[in-house]
């Protein structure tokens, strides 16, 4: 698989994942192309029936279409032909032909990738899996099966309507769980109950052998298993790395017996949300630093796995707006249920407000479970840049006046940016896990740092804003060559946010190579697992896996 997971639509103020329009609007649930019942796939043709199983070049009429699939309109592929799967059968077949005439693949789902990793000009081969979208219990494996092509909110919808359980992802109700998965996959539930990965039991993963056979295997969590390192290395490689994901199984690792209610994480009936914003007229330098600084040791202190916030999921969000309540934004949800809950909430919001000369205007609307996980779409696509990092403790002073220097709105409306920081609250669970068990080496960091930049493709070429946002990360990350170099601050990059950057030497004066950034001492075994499956390299971009010499 190759693509992750987007958080931004290319807006100043944030969308897609963004937990405030979700929560705080109380947006209506989105209708989704879900089973009637639990386990059933609506309108999914039987395998090598349908006209789409053929090669769609550009003569032909969906041709142009499949171009446009992907979110990031930063990038439009022209590839040879795409191929529209529906099984594993066709996939193989599909790779194996593309092998036999010497095309580069790429693979697509949800079409959520940040860089041109499917969309670049070597790709002449993609496979789109927007078709394969079963979800259902498989009872011989005690564990539920989901094909690529399902979005995250057909996932939940499942799930919690068969069964009342859910796996910790994304928010994003149009994400593909295909690529998302694989690059350690998080959301709202990930510091209650970890990553996406932590509850990865199996999968089906297309891979073509050194004699250029392609062929379908099953990598399993158990140690004792033949494929099980293919398993490890879909813990948080991300895709594109080693071959075509068609099949993955959940399952948690302590989980027994074989009632499905209980073999992965209880869903939450319903979440207490909230949403706090400042304006950026009521905030001087000092009361910007005060209020970063604050949310940032607020999570040095609650962070552990024991914290009695680990059910609350938030973000504090830096826009590039005048709007009024807009200019910061702390917004997020905890469950219901939780003993205490609106007191939580409460001491969270004045812990990250207190010092701040402002008060915040605050809204705490109800939602339900499909509600808030089903509700965040983008369905248009549009041009914008991301950077990430991953942070073990709050920023510096000279950081923060950084982030204050280019996130403050200009005098001067034409020379604005549409640009956004969020600093996504993480630890909890997710610390259970030790940084090797899986590829996801960040295991101890207690921010996602998520830097990005949108423009209009119609009437702006964006180098303007790519150098804003290229040059906000330079500057956070001056002290360590333009970089998040992992040290005692911050802790690399997320590989599903991929950054081509972080591989350019005039971007990435660290001396810290951009594999490092991305999964640390983890590196080498993935290379390996690299060599053994992928061979021939068939599965490559610009920032996958190097096979071991």
């Amino acid at each position: 698989m190759t693509e992750p997971e987007n958080p931004v639509r290319g807006t100043a103020a944030p969308s897609r994942r963004h937990v405030l329009a979700a929560t705080a609007a109380g947006g209506a649930a989105m209708a989704v192309g879900t089973a009637g019942t639990a386990g059933a796939t609506q309108g999914k043709p039987a395998p090598g029936t349908g006209a789409s199983t053929a090669a769609i070049g550009p003569e032909d009429p969906r041709y142009l279409s499949l171009t446009q699939r992907g979110c990031n309109a930063r990038f439009i592929g022209r590839p040879d032909y795409y191929r529209v799967v529906h099984s594993t059968a066709e996939v193989v077949e599909a790779v194996q032909r593309a092998v036999r005439e010497g095309k580069r693949i790429a693979v697509r789902s949800g079409g959520h990738c940040f860089e041109d990793f499917v969309d670049h000009p070597d790709i002449k081969v993609v496979i789109d899996m927007s078709p394969m979208r079963e979800i259902t219990y498989d009872a011989e494996r005690r564990a539920f099966r989901v094909e690529p092509g399902a979005q995250l909110a057909e996932v939940y919808r499942e799930l919690f309507i068969g069964w009342g359980v859910t796996i910790p992802a994304g928010a994003t109700a149009e994400v593909g769980i295909g690529g998302h998965v694989i690059g350690g996959g998080y959301g709202v539930m990930s510091r209650r109950d970890g990553v996406s990965v932590d509850h990865l039991y199996a999968l089906e993963v297309v891979v073509v052998d050194k004699d250029g056979t392609a062929r379908a295997v099953i990598a399993e969590r158990d140690p004792d298993s033949p494929h099980h390192d293919l398993w490890w290395a879909h813990t948080g490689a991300g895709g594109g790395n080693f071959g075509v994901v068609t099949r993955y199984w959940f399952r948690d690792p302590g989980a027994r017996g074989d009632d499905p209610t209980k073999l992965l994480p209880r869903a939450p009936a319903s979440f207490l949300a909230f949403r706090a914003g400042w304006s950026w007229k009521d905030l001087d330098a000092r009361d910007f630093k005060t209020l970063v600084r604050n949310h940032g040791q607020w999570c040095e202190r609650n962070s552990d796995p024991g914290t009695p916030y680990a059910n609350l999921f938030s973000v504090l969000m830096v826009n590039t707006t005048q709007a009024a309540g807009s200019g910061a934004v702390l917004a997020g949800v905890i469950d219901a249920a939780v003993p205490g809950a609106q007191r939580l909430v409460d001491d969270y919001i004045a812990a990250v407000g207190r010092g701040v000369g402002a008060e915040p205007a605050i809204r705490r609307p109800p939602l339900s479970w499909l509600n808030a996980l089903t509700s965040i779409t983008d369905t248009r696509s549009s041009p914008f840049k991301v950077k990430s990092a991953y942070l073990r403790k709050t920023y510096t002073d000279r950081q923060l006046d950084v982030l204050h220097d280019h996130l403050r709105p200009s005098d001067d409306p034409a020379a604005r940016i549409s640009g956004t920081l969020w600093l996504v609250a993480y630890g909890g669970a997710a610390r259970k896990v030790a940084p090797d068990a899986t590829a996801v080496a960040q295991r101890d960091s207690i921010l996602k740092a998520v830097y990005m930049a949108g423009w209009d493709a119609e009437t702006q070429d964006g180098k303007r804003q790519t150098e804003w946002v290229r040059s906000l990360y330079r500057g956070v990350y001056a002290d360590s060559g333009g970089v998040p170099v992992p040290g005692e601050v911050s802790d690399g990059a997320f590989i599903n946010y991929p950054d081509a950057d972080l591989a350019d030497p005039e971007q990435n004066t660290s001396g810290v190579p951009w594999y490092t950034l991305y999964y640390k001492d983890n590196y080498p075994r993935l290379q390996r697992v690299k060599a053994k499956y992928d061979p021939r390299d068939e599965f490559r971009h610009r920032l996958s896996i190097r096979p071991a010499r």
